[in-house]
């Protein structure tokens, strides 16, 4: 047994190592936490109990999931409780795993994009203007297709069920493949932006290809370099100058991100100052914007996954069965992620009369 897949599976089921041994005959806390230290030895028996306790297949434990997740984007991370960001995380990492099972029979579009060292002097705009012009974007127009557009680039993306305080994160997989991963549960104009805000970790912060020092504000350079990419300073400056709370709506359906999102750039290309911007926010929050804005903006849907999984129910014939077999995962935790387009199910209580 791997003793890291025992820690990932203890703590994706929710438990505590005194919880854990409290429930499974004939195992201390001490042990368990030695043996999840690699420093202790466990019986094959009780190796047994606790794989039948756990509800995972017995293959799993000797699999590796250890995909680090770096940049996490989380809105009220001070009120989010430790087992609640592990959680999160698992779930996320298992989603790299998977990408990385389907490797070995899906052929994932090429990475192009044009990642750049920030430690070298270039700006998180400048980045986000080179990307533009390397996917050859037309420098004036918004991007309608985010998720198109970074899935054929070589960038799979998944929206997750997930509470409201996770935005989205990013993260390399073991196999070296870019994911990022998108709470669905927010509105369109929010997702576009983390997608884009995540993107500018993936190009940016990446430290299999950068070093990074810790002593920079990553979360800032990404909203930055998400503001260029989506609302490029050169194509969006005259619209923000004298900036009126009724121009925002048609400003939001033109560049499909947010009003608050056009409130910060307009004060960050110094189009309003100080005294104009917090008379916005003002504003946004007496009509109720801040909590919800009007006018849901569209998105596209991330399609590259879930192609895959299909690709394998039909190319190869796999059942829930095969999958279970083949990724060494339960079947709750197959269905939970891999379950798309769910359907409600209508039954007929009388035949209409005729």
């Amino acid at each position: 047994m791997n003793y890291k897949q025992l820690t990932f599976a203890r703590e994706y089921r929710g438990y505590t190592q005194t919880e854990l041994s409290g429930l499974i005959d004939g195992l201390s806390q001490s042990n368990l936490s030695k043996f999840e230290k690699g420093m202790g030895v466990l019986s094959e028996e009780l190796q047994n109990r606790i794989i039948n306790f756990l509800n995972f297949p017995a293959e799993f434990f000797a699999r590796k999931i250890n995909s680090s997740i770096e940049n996490g984007n989380y809105r009220k991370k001070a009120t989010i409780t430790k087992s609640s960001i592990q959680h999160f995380e698992n779930k996320c990492r298992l989603i790299g795993y998977i990408v990385d099972e389907f490797t070995a029979s899906i052929d994932w579009p090429e990475f192009n994009f044009a990642p750049l060292n920030v430690e070298e002097g270039y700006s998180p705009a400048e980045i986000a203007n080179r990307n533009r012009d390397h996917l050859a974007l037309d420098k004036d127009l918004p991007i309608k297709s985010i998720c198109s557009l970074l899935e054929a680039n070589g960038i799979i993306l998944y929206q997750i069920d997930a509470d409201e305080k996770f935005d989205g994160v990013s993260f390399i997989s073991n196999a070296g493949t870019p994911i990022i991963i998108v709470n669905k549960n927010f509105s369109n104009d929010r997702k576009r932006f983390t997608i884009a805000h995540e993107l500018g970790h993936i190009l940016m912060h990446n430290e299999n290809l950068f070093p990074i020092s810790s002593y920079r504000n990553k979360e800032v350079e990404a909203n930055i370099f998400a503001a260029q990419f989506l609302m490029p300073e050169a194509a969006i400056k005259n619209s923000l100058r004298r900036l009126k709370m009724s121009d925002l709506g048609d400003l939001k359906c033109y560049w499909l991100t947010s009003m608050g999102a056009l409130i910060r750039r307009a004060r960050d290309l110094q189009c309003i100052d100080d005294s104009r911007y917090r008379f916005f926010m003002i504003e946004m929050s007496r009509y109720g914007y801040s909590k919800k804005e009007p006018i849901e903006v569209p998105i596209d849907e991330p399609t590259c996954f879930k192609n895959a999984y299909r690709l394998l129910q039909t190319e190869l014939g796999y059942d829930q069965e095969d999958f279970i077999n083949y990724l060494s995962l339960p079947a709750d935790v197959i269905e939970d992620l891999l379950t798309f387009d769910q359907q409600v199910k209508l039954k007929v209580l009388k035949l209409p009369i005729r």
